[in-house]
């Protein structure tokens, strides 16, 4: 009986996590099942080098 009533509430635990994802997905916070993958060739790329540099080059501002 124990081990019904635990498999019981995983089901109603995954059920309330997966209607949290879909209203937080409706709002756009996140991507859970109703959208796509992006596809990420067309996405903007940055090497992680000059991402560094730049940052490097900006002087620091002190107050």
């Amino acid at each position: 009986m124990e081990i019904a009533v635990s498999f019981l509430f995983i089901a109603l635990v995954l059920f309330g996590a997966d209607r949290l994802l879909l209203l937080l997905e409706g709002r756009g916070h996140v991507n859970w099942r109703r959208t796509g993958r992006r596809d990420l060739s067309a996405e903007p790329t940055a090497r992680l080098d000059s991402l560094l540099e730049d940052a490097a080059r900006e002087p620091v501002h002190r107050a």
